[in-house]
């Protein structure tokens, strides 16, 4: 009861929109105190308990005891400095003013999304089936062994893409199909019509790539609309694939990767996905990132994902296979001697791109402003000859967010706009470090691509930007020995469902669950799935 209480009393999400001041925001959260508490989850019954964030042997970790099970230990983050500085540059978001549950009082069991939520859909996820062409181990969903099919039709999804595209104040403009293989949906080309009709700015799908692999495939995909794959790809041995996927598969990355290569120009672009456990492929996350830049027409990005680790697992096995985002930036710098770990900076650090382009656009945008804990990333800009250059190396990116959240502010208050590109460039200008830049090319394409972005705040202008630099990034999801409520009220990647809710990824994969709860409301036996369609494959 107590706790129920704490939950409802808990303070109204701080909107950052408020013309509040940025050095505050960070003296404030950079004095934050470690140990403190938090809330979490117990693995066994899901009873919501106390959680204590604490630091030992240079780590975070948290502590937290079930009266019934027990005490539960694991390592947030492997490096307790990044995290502090990861932390640092936290943002509580805008949240939703139409959520579907607006008395929320227990995260995550009350989702929809509620009214306790901070951050906007920036990415929804659309599960298309729970079939597959593969039978991992590690997946999240699986049809031969929920004894079940989910798969929503073409109306279903629809739905849920409008649903996503009413979101207020700012209506999602990602989104990405998944499953299950959501290539092997009937009516896979039709969905991507769908969301291009209703004006997704970015159509993904997250795929093993098969499919993309058959002749013909990638390209009516493009033409459907089709804009981003995240191609699953896990390493460069082919016994990474036989032990997390059951069968060799690079060969078929490849090919899929070639079939994208011969689209080019407009064709769509590739960012590859690894799936990264500690004593199975940490040792190639500098391989991965060399490949995926060998390869930078078709790959403009990597996005490292560290196990989640799902089911009952013995504390041996958790501390074996547990790699966090501070693991992957560290690994990097020691595989890849010109990326290091001072280099990462989490998802909301770009917060003040987003409310500059917000003010001026005088309408809420696209802000990640998920809990600083959820990933780390950079950008790196890759010259002619010799390795490629992080932008911190020739940018003071903390000294530009912190000007331009001030320039953001101005404008707000002045209700105003006082040529805010001129003020923008002068600022980019003021930041670039002229004598550390690989080249004059680099400078001019940083500054004209970055100052359009912010002008504009379009899909153009952000292209202009990211079509031109190199994405590396990890993004880390929560399973119930590591869970932290506080994350997942911030998260910022949500799947949409068949019956109009928006569930934080989070919540709809661990914990309460959500995604068996939804595909047995929506699926059909297997058995019969099997007969209607007289086939026993997937």
């Amino acid at each position: 009861m107590e706790e129920a209480k704490a939950r409802k009393s808990a303070p109204v999400p701080q909107k950052i929109f408020d013309g509040i001041d940025m050095s505050a925001v960070v003296s404030s959260l950079r004095n934050k105190k470690i140990p403190r508490q938090t809330e979490s989850m117990c693995p066994e019954c899901l009873k919501v308990i106390p959680a204590t964030l604490f630091e030992s042997e240079g780590a975070l970790k948290m502590k937290k005891k079930c009266e019934e099970h027990g005490e539960i230990e694991d390592v947030i983050w492997s490096d307790i400095e990044l995290y502090k500085k990861a932390e640092s540059f936290a943002f509580d978001g805008v949240g939703i003013e139409n959520p579907a549950i607006e008395s929320a009082t227990n995260c995550p069991f009350e989702c929809g999304l509620c009214n306790l939520h901070y951050t906007h859909t920036c990415l929804a996820n659309v599960d298309l089936t729970n079939r597959c062409n593969l039978r991992c181990p590690i997946c999240f969903a699986n049809a031969n062994d929920a004894g079940y099919v989910f798969e929503p039709t073409y109306e279903q999804t629809y739905k849920m893409l409008k649903v996503l595209r009413e979101e207020r104040p700012v209506p999602t403009v990602a989104v990405q199909f998944s499953g299950g293989e959501p290539t092997i949906h009937p009516d896979f080309f039709r969905i991507l019509e769908g969301a291009r009709e209703l004006g997704f700015a970015q159509i993904q799908i997250a795929t093993n790539g098969l499919k993309l692999a058959e002749p013909g495939f990638a390209k009516k995909a493009a033409e459907s609309g089709l804009h981003t794959i995240y191609l699953q790809f896990d390493g460069l041995k082919e016994d990474n694939y036989i032990q997390a996927r059951g069968r060799p598969l690079l060969d078929i990355k490849k090919k899929a990767i070639e079939e994208v290569r011969k689209l080019k120009p407009d064709g769509p672009s590739v960012v590859l996905v690894p799936t990264i456990a500690m004593g199975i492929n940490d040792d190639q996350v500098g391989e991965i990132l060399k490949f995926g830049l060998e390869n930078r027409d078709v790959i403009r990005g990597v996005n490292f994902q560290p196990v989640s680790l799902a089911g009952r697992i013995t504390v041996e096995e958790r501390r074996k296979l547990r790699f966090t985002l501070s693991d992957l930036a560290i690994k990097m710098q020691e595989q890849i001697g010109w990326l290091e770990k001072d280099d990462w900076y989490p998802v909301p650090f770009v917060v003040p791109i987003s409310k500059l382009i917000s003010v001026i656009q005088d309408e809420p945008k696209l802000s990640f402003t998920t809990h600083p804990a959820c990933g780390l990333a950079t950008y790196l800009y890759v010259p002619d000859e010799g390795n490629p250059i992080p932008i911190t190396r020739f940018v003071d990116v903390e000294g530009l967010m912190k000007d331009l959240w001030e320039l953001a502010n101005k404008i707000e208050q002045s209700k105003r706009s006082f040529f805010p590109r001129i003020k923008a460039l002068k600022i980019l200008r003021k930041h670039y470090k002229k004598d550390k830049a690989p080249d004059k090319l680099g400078s001019l394409s940083f500054i004209k691509s970055l100052s359009t972005m912010m002008d504009t705040g379009d899909k153009e202008g952000i292209s202009e930007f990211t079509w031109k630099w190199f994405y590396v990034g990890g993004m880390h999801f929560q399973d119930l020995y590591k869970y932290d409520i506080q994350r997942t009220m911030r998260c910022a990647i949500h799947y949409a469902t068949p019956d109009g809710r928006i569930i934080p990824f989070c919540a709809y994969n661990t914990g309460p669950n959500y995604r068996e709860e939804v595909e047995k409301k929506f699926s059909i036996p297997l058995d019969e799935w099997r007969k209607k369609h007289g086939s026993e494959d997937f």
